[in-house]
C-alpha cells in the first residue's frame, strides 16, 4: 500500500523494480525468522490498524448494548459479558472517522482490551488476522500514515503489501492523559469521567506473558501460548465453545494440526470468523452425530450396560438433537433388555428439533439390519412403530435448569460439555453426578474427559469415552 505523494517505507530512489522487489523479499524473509510481535489487525475508516495482542483478551461480537446517558457521543453504552460489565466504545466516532454503515440488529465488530486490570471494548470496521512481525521493522509514527493524532500510533510497519498503524491502547484510554477539547482527539480521560463502569479483569494472564515487549527472546519463546489463548478466546466468541480441563488436550493436539494446514505463517492460524471456528471444530465431534448408531457402535454402548437390567432401566439423552441418538439407544436397549420396563428421556433447548424428533422419517436403509423390525413403512419413508416411540419421551429442556427426572442409569451427553462455560460445565456434571444410580453410567463425546476422582472412574475406551459412578 502507498501513500500518494510519498514512497513505500523501505524504499530506496534510483533502485531498479527488480532489484527494489527482491531486496524486499529478502527483508521480509529475514524478517519473520525474527518475529517478536503480534498484532490484531483490523479497518477503521478505510485504512488498516493493529493493536499489541497483549492488549487484546478476545476478539468479540457486539448486540444489545444498554445506552449510558449523560456520555460522549463515541461511548456505544455498557456490555455483558459473561457477567461482567464493560464500557464499549466505537473508535470510529471516537476519531470522527468515516463509518461504514452501521448494523441496525445485527452483531457488530469489535475487541475486548486488556488494559491494565480493566476491561474495555471497542467496536471497529472489520476484524482481519493475527500478524507476526519484528519489531525492527516498525516505523516511527508521522502524520501523513493516518487520520488520528498522532501521539496515539506507537508505529506504522508495511506486511505483505499492506500498511498498518499500530495504536497505543494504554496512551488512548489512559486516566491521566490530558483533557483536549477537539473531538477528533479524545485522550480517553472523558470516557472514565462520564461514569461508564470499566469491569476489572476476572481471568489471568496469559500463560507465559512476555514482561516486556522489547525482550525478543521472551517474546518468541511465549509465540505460541500466546497464539493458543487466542484460539481458545475465539472459539468461544465464535462457536460457544470453552477450553477447559474437559478437552483442552484435544484442542492442544488440534492447535498444531491446524497451524501446520494453514501453512508456515503463524497468523494465519488463527480463528477470525464462524467459519473458521467451525473448521477448527470439524474434527471434535463424536462419531455417528445426526445420523443412527452402527451395530459396532451400539455395541461399545451395550458393554457399558448391566448383564441384568432388572425390572426397569431409565436412561436419559440430553442435547438429543433430531432424535438419531435417541431412537438408537432405544432400539439398543430394547434388544438388549426385551422385558425389562425401559425408557428414555430424550431433552434439547432447540425447540425444531424437538418438536420434529417424534416424527422422525428415514430411508429404511440407513437403520442398522437388526433394528429395522421396529421400523414401520409410511407415505414419506420409514419411521418407528409404537414399541419404540413409546420408550422415548421427547421434551423441551435445557440441561442447565432444573429438571424432575428420577435417578437413571445411563446418561448419554456425547459433545455437550464443551460447549457450557467452565463454570457450568461442572454445574452440569454435578446434576449428572446427582441423577446417575450407584454405579450409573456417564457417557461424554469422544474427545472429551474429566479426571478420575472418589466419584467418577473411567469405564469406556477411545472409541466410547464413559465413566461409572463411584
Amino acid at each position: 500500500m502507498k501513500v500518494k505523494g510519498s514512497t513505500s517505507i523501505g524504499e530506496t530512489t534510483g533502485r531498479t523494480e527488480p532489484a527494489r522487489r527482491r531486496n524486499n523479499r529478502a527483508a521480509e524473509t529475514e524478517q519473520v525468522s525474527h518475529v517478536d510481535f503480534k498484532m490484531v489487525t483490523f479497518s477503521l475508516g478505510g485504512k488498516d490498524y493493529g493493536i499489541d495482542i497483549m492488549k487484546v483478551k478476545e476478539i468479540a461480537k457486539y448486540s444489545h448494548f444498554t445506552y449510558v446517558p449523560n456520555c460522549p457521543p463515541f461511548v456505544r453504552g455498557v456490555y455483558n459479558l459473561r457477567g461482567e460489565i464493560i464500557s464499549v466504545i466505537d473508535l470510529r466516532r471516537m476519531f470522527n472517522l468515516s463509518l461504514e454503515k452501521e448494523h441496525e440488529q445485527g452483531a457488530e465488530n469489535g475487541l475486548i482490551l486488556r488494559l491494565e486490570n480493566s476491561l474495555i471494548g471497542v467496536v471497529v470496521d472489520l476484524i482481519d488476522k493475527v500478524v507476526g512481525i519484528a519489531t525492527s521493522s516498525i516505523q516511527p509514527p508521522h502524520p501523513i500514515f493516518a487520520d488520528i493524532n498522532i501521539k496515539y500510533i506507537s508505529g506504522v510497519v508495511e506486511h505483505d503489501g499492506r500498511l498498518y498503524i499500530i495504536l497505543d491502547v494504554e496512551r488512548i484510554f489512559s486516566r491521566d492523559e490530558e483533557r483536549v477539547t477537539e473531538p477528533a482527539q479524545y485522550s480517553g480521560a472523558e470516557i472514565f469521567d462520564a461514569s461508564v463502569p470499566v469491569a476489572k479483569e476476572a481471568t489471568q494472564e496469559p500463560v507465559g506473558s512476555p514482561a516486556s515487549r522489547g525482550k525478543a527472546s521472551a517474546a518468541a519463546g511465549t509465540a505460541d501460548s500466546i497464539g493458543f489463548t487466542f484460539v481458545t478466546e475465539t472459539l468461544a466468541t465464535f462457536a460457544n465453545f470453552f477450553v477447559t480441563s474437559v478437552n483442552r488436550e484435544w484442542v492442544e493436539k488440534r492447535f498444531r494440526e491446524w497451524r501446520t494446514e494453514r501453512g508456515p505463517k503463524k497468523e494465519d492460524s488463527q480463528l477470525t470468523s464462524t467459519d473458521d471456528a467451525q473448521a477448527f471444530l470439524s474434527s471434535f465431534f463424536s462419531p455417528f452425530s445426526d445420523r443412527f448408531w452402527s451395530e459396532d457402535y451400539a455395541a461399545l454402548a451395550r458393554k457399558l450396560l448391566p448383564a441384568s437390567a432388572g425390572t426397569s432401566l431409565n436412561i436419559w439423552n440430553p442435547g438429543c438433537g433430531k432424535g438419531f441418538e435417541a431412537y438408537s439407544l432405544a432400539c439398543m436397549v430394547k434388544q438388549q433388555y426385551p422385558k425389562t420396563r425401559l425408557k428414555v428421556w430424550a431433552s434439547d433447548k432447540d425447540l425444531l428439533n424437538i418438536s420434529t424428533a417424534p416424527n422422525l422419517v428415514f430411508p429404511q436403509e440407513v437403520l442398522p439390519r437388526p433394528w429395522r423390525g421396529f421400523a414401520v413403512s409410511g407415505k414419506n419413508g420409514y419411521s418407528f412403530g409404537a414399541e419404540i416411540k413409546d420408550l422415548v419421551l421427547f421434551e423441551y429442556h435445557d440441561v442447565l435448569h432444573t429438571n424432575t427426572l428420577p435417578d437413571v442409569d445411563l446418561i448419554v451427553a456425547r459433545d455437550l460439555i464443551s460447549f457450557l462455560n467452565p463454570e457450568d460445565q461442572q454445574k452440569v456434571l454435578d446434576d449428572f453426578y446427582e441423577h446417575l444410580n450407584r454405579n450409573g453410567v456417564l457417557v461424554l463425546g469422544a474427545n472429551e474427559r474429566i479426571p478420575e476422582s472418589d466419584r467418577w472412574k473411567s469405564t469406556g475406551d477411545n472409541d466410547m469415552v464413559a465413566y461409572r459412578k463411584i
